[in-house]
C-alpha cells in the first residue's frame, strides 16, 4: 500500500486527545498500529462491515491477515442489542482482555456499534475508528458518541467513548455507491448550515456536485472534521445549555431520527433522513420569523443536486412521528428541543414550539 498522509488533525481532550489521519493508502499506517499492539502482547479485534469487505477484498485481505475479525451486516438494523451481544460473545471467544483493542472498519453503523461494544466490554477497551463512508468520515467517527437503536427510537442506548485515533483513508470512498455518497453530503451540508458559512457558500459555488473523485473533497472532509473537533472540545458530553454546544450538531436530526424510526430502520439511509430533517428545521426557523423563502429554495436545490430527498417518499403517520420525537435524547422536562437557524450558519436551540406548529412542518413534507 502506497501511503500518503495529507493531513493530521487533533481532537484536543487532554488525556483523551487523539489524532485524525486523512490521506490515501492508510492501510500501512493501520497495519503499523496492529503490529505495535500485537508486539506488546495485546489482542487486536477488528469489527468490519460486510458490505465494505466485499467491495474492497484486496484491502481487507492485506489489512486483516494477522488479527481476529468479525463481519457485521451492512445497514441500520445492525445497530441493535442482538449484534451488540454477538460482538461481546466474539470478544470473549477471542479471549480479549482489558489490554485488548478494537478497530471499527466501516460506516457509521459499524463505528457506533463497535464503539459501544468497546465502551462496555470489560468496562472499556481502547478502540480505533476506520471510517469507510463519507458520512462516517465527516461526522460519526469523530467525537466519541457510540450507541445502538431501540424500537422506541434511535441511539437511545450508548456511551461517550473517545477513539484512540481515526484513520480516514480517502481511497475507501471509491467503494461507495452514489446513494451512500449522497447520504454523506447531507452531513457536510449540515456543517455549513449550523455554523460554517464559508463552507456553505463553497458547496453552492461548485459548477457540478462533488463525487468521490472530486479534487475538492479532501479539503471539505478536513473542514468538517475540524468543525466537529472544535465543537467536541468545547462540549464533549453535550452538557452546555446556554449556547447549545454539541447539541447543535443535531440540526435536522430530531426530525430525521423520527423518520428512521417510523419508516423502519434501513428504509431511509441516515443522510437521506437528515436531508428531509434539514428542510424541516429550516421551515421551523421560518415559522419563527428567521431565514427566508430564498434560503429554503437554495437549500432544496443544493440537497436535490445530490439526489437527496426533500420530502417523504411515502406517507408516514404524523402522530407516529410526533410520538417518536418524544423519545428523542434532546427532550427536556417533556419538551422537545429543536435546533433552528437565526440565519444560515447561525444555529440555536429552542423548545418553544407547540404540537400544532410541529405537525404543520411534518405535513409540509408529506406526513398525514
Amino acid at each position: 500500500m502506497s501511503e500518503q498522509v495529507l493531513k493530521t488533525l487533533k481532537v484536543g481532550l487532554e488525556d483523551r486527545a487523539y489524532p485524525i489521519f486523512i490521506g490515501h493508502g492508510l492501510g500501512s499506517l493501520i497495519i503499523k498500529s496492529f503490529t505495535e499492539h500485537l508486539g506488546e502482547g495485546k489482542k487486536v479485534a477488528v469489527l468490519i462491515d460486510d458490505g465494505f469487505s466485499e467491495k474492497a477484498p484486496l484491502f481487507v485481505k492485506e489489512l486483516l491477515s494477522r488479527v481476529s475479525t468479525l463481519k457485521l451486516p451492512s445497514g441500520e438494523s445492525t445497530k441493535s442489542v442482538q449484534f451488540l451481544s454477538k460482538i461481546w460473545d466474539f470478544l470473549a471467544s477471542e479471549e480479549v482482555d482489558r489490554t485488548g483493542v478494537v478497530f471499527a472498519l466501516g460506516g457509521g453503523v459499524t463505528g457506533d456499534l463497535s464503539g459501544f461494544a468497546a465502551a462496555s466490554y470489560l468496562r472499556g477497551l481502547d478502540f480505533y475508528q476506520v471510517p469507510t463512508t463519507l458520512l462516517a468520515m465527516v461526522d460519526s467517527s469523530v467525537g466519541g458518541k457510540t450507541g445502538i437503536n431501540l424500537s422506541a427510537g434511535k441511539n437511545l442506548v450508548g456511551a461517550f467513548h473517545q477513539p484512540k485515533a481515526v484513520f480516514i483513508d480517502l481511497d475507501c470512498l471509491s467503494t461507495l455507491p452514489k446513494r451512500e455518497f449522497s447520504a454523506g453530503m447531507a452531513e457536510v451540508i449540515k456543517y455549513g448550515l449550523l455554523g460554517n458559512k464559508s463552507l456553505y457558500h463553497k458547496l453552492l459555488s461548485f459548477s457540478k456536485p462533488l463525487n468521490s473523485e472530486s479534487k475538492e473533497l479532501p479539503e471539505i472532509i478536513e473542514t468538517c472534521c475540524l468543525d466537529k473537533a472544535k465543537i467536541v472540545e468545547s462540549d464533549e458530553r453535550e452538557s452546555i445549555e446556554s449556547s447549545g454546544g454539541r447539541a447543535l450538531l443535531n440540526l435536522g436530526h430530531t426530525f430525521a431520527h423520527a423518520i428512521e424510526s417510523v419508516a423502519g430502520y434501513g428504509e431511509y439511509l441516515h443522510g437521506e433522513a437528515v436531508s428531509i430533517g434539514l428542510i424541516c428545521a429550516l421551515r421551523l426557523s421560518r415559522m419563527s420569523g428567521y431565514c427566508s423563502d430564498a434560503d429554503e429554495k437554495i437549500l432544496e436545490s443544493l440537497l436535490q443536486s445530490y439526489a437527496l430527498p426533500v420530502k417523504l417518499r411515502f406517507d408516514l403517520c404524523s402522530q407516529a412521528l410526533m410520538n417518536a420525537m418524544q423519545s428523542d435524547k434532546k427532550v427536556k422536562a417533556g419538551k422537545i428541543r429543536f435546533v433552528v437557524l437565526k440565519e444560515i450558519s447561525d444555529a440555536f436551540l429552542s423548545s418553544r414550539f407547540d404540537t400544532d406548529q410541529v405537525l404543520k412542518i411534518w405535513n409540509s413534507v408529506g406526513a398525514k
